[in-house]
């Protein structure tokens, strides 16, 4: 099983922070250390997520003010030079250093710094446009596939085919909730890769902060991404859903158990029914599921002399 340790913005805009994080994350056994690759221009406006939109009682869209968004991202750049310093440092530790690609005026750029390993989140899924340009550019493309229907996913596979791809099974609920996680749908995905695996969102600070990945290393996966602090949960907006860098390591160790011995493990440790987190292999998207679908698809454009073009726009930029 490998570990992608998924730093999203938890560095809060500060190298120092990057560079401990990156350095802790290996010591306790990630594989893979990732990066988000957001510049705050890239953020789309939307009129209708301004104040929400509700209608008759029932959430149409959620609220998400751009102005109050942008503002909170500029905080968070980290820097060109210092993407290469975080590369230089992951391969002087040995690990591979990936980055999250959000826009496709981007996908050149992340290339020319150095990255090889790229990752498209859930809601780019179904960006095929963006799928095509990063198949010509990196070398391994590690896509989340929460907030994305069968037939999109089973799309975005064709497209991918001979190349060295990973699915990862995700539910784009921050936290997910337990009795939501579905992983059986990890075996859905092995219909269209070998590699499969699991991002976990469920809640990073309680009792239970490691039983879904667990779980789903029990189900399957080779694959395990979560997101990781040095920070208390409160410090950044993913620290809800993070958890710490000594919790890489139990993780590996449990991966590492026989299937008998985890299954053991899982039940004298944790107070919470399998069958429960082993869900549906297919299934429908909840209103959650959708509303975050609705707003995360389509926050990131390529802004190309004045215009504004989605990821999966069928044009040429």
């Amino acid at each position: 099983m490998k570990f992608i340790a998924e730093l999203c913005q938890n560095h809060n805009g500060s190298f120092k922070n990057l560079k401990k994080m990156t350095i802790e994350c290996a010591k306790n056994g990630a594989d893979i250390i990732k990066l988000q690759y957001i510049m705050p221009e890239s953020l789309s406006f939307r009129p209708q997520f301004e104040n929400g939109l509700i209608k008759n009682g029932k959430i149409l869209s959620i609220t998400r003010p751009y102005k109050s968004e942008f503002d909170r991202l500029k905080k968070l750049i980290i820097k060109k030079n210092h993407l290469k310093k975080f590369i230089d440092l992951c391969k002087s530790l040995k690990k591979e250093p990936a980055i999250t690609c959000f826009a496709r005026q981007d996908v050149d750029l992340l290339k020319e710094i150095g990255f090889k390993t790229i990752k498209i989140a859930s809601y780019d899924c179904a960006s095929f446009k963006l799928l095509r340009e990063i198949k010509k550019k990196f070398k391994k493309i590690i896509v989340s596939t929460g907030a994305t229907y069968d037939n999109e996913i089973i799309k975005a596979s064709k497209i991918l085919k001979k190349k060295d791809f990973v699915f990862l099974h995700c539910v784009t609920i921050y936290p997910t909730p337990l009795n939501e996680i579905n992983l059986d749908r990890i075996n859905f995905l092995k219909k269209f890769t070998k590699n499969v695996g699991f991002s976990d969102h469920s809640l990073g600070h309680d009792e239970n902060r490691n039983l879904a990945s667990m779980s789903a290393i029990y189900f399957g996966a080779k694959y395990i991404e979560r997101h990781i602090t040095i920070l208390e949960k409160d410090m950044t907006r993913d620290g809800k859903v993070s958890i710490k860098p000594e919790d890489i390591m139990l993780i590996k160790k449990f991966s590492k158990l026989s299937k008998k011995d985890q299954l053991s493990y899982l039940k004298k440790n944790f107070q919470f029914s399998l069958n429960k987190l082993k869900g549906k292999k297919i299934r429908k998207l909840s209103n959650s599921e959708k509303l975050n679908r609705d707003y995360y698809r389509g926050r990131f454009v390529s802004k190309i002399e004045g215009r504004e073009i989605f990821n999966w726009e069928e044009v040429d930029i």
